[in-house]
């Protein structure tokens, strides 16, 4: 018996069209407790702005549209790009794994990242996780930096990175597709 064929992940720019599926996912009840979302000014700077990459995940049929993702610092002269959003419609698929690898391959390949980081909320046990286990260090926490919506609280951020040389290593391990 064979292995099910998994459809290709695509990456596509963002468009102004999309930025509707964009806030609807945004603030979908079951990403909202992990996010702070934006405004759709905020999206629409992103697009044009040229140290930004806004694009719509495609994972299944051609057209489809299965989340977003930003990345930011994409000119920083010191080589320190952010993943500032990943924002998936479909949980628990495995969809979230594929997109970080590809997201690491690009910041190191295309972007010649030095230092891929991001921030997720404490709260967010599943993509704490799942970036532990694709490499990333936790750096720091920044104590109840952000306010729980719909709760008289906060969550921390924990502040996670991966450098170059690590990336490389874990190239050579075979844990990550060679650039």
């Amino acid at each position: 018996m064979s292995e099910p064929v998994t459809p290709p992940l695509r990456l596509r720019p963002t468009m102004l069209s999309d930025l509707d599926f964009v806030a609807a996912v945004e603030r979908d009840q079951r990403n909202l407790p992990f996010i702070s979302p934006w405004e759709r000014t905020q999206h629409e700077g992103a697009l044009r702005f040229p140290d930004f990459r806004h694009f719509i995940i495609e994972a299944g049929e051609q057209g489809s549209r299965d989340g977003f993702v930003i990345v930011q610092g994409c000119r920083n002269p010191n080589r320190s790009v952010e993943l500032k959003r990943l924002v998936l419609q479909t949980k628990g698929q495995g969809l979230g794994r594929r997109c970080v690898r590809l997201l690491k391959a690009m910041a190191f390949r295309d972007l010649r990242a030095h230092r891929y980081w991001l921030d997720v909320k404490a709260l967010n046990q599943r993509a704490l996780a799942l970036y532990l286990s694709e490499g990333f260090v936790e750096e720091g926490r920044l104590r109840e930096s952000v306010r729980i919506d719909g709760a008289d609280g906060y969550d921390s951020l924990v502040v996670m990175s991966l450098l170059d040389r690590e990336y490389q290593a874990r190239v050579a391990l075979g844990l990550e597709a060679p650039l």
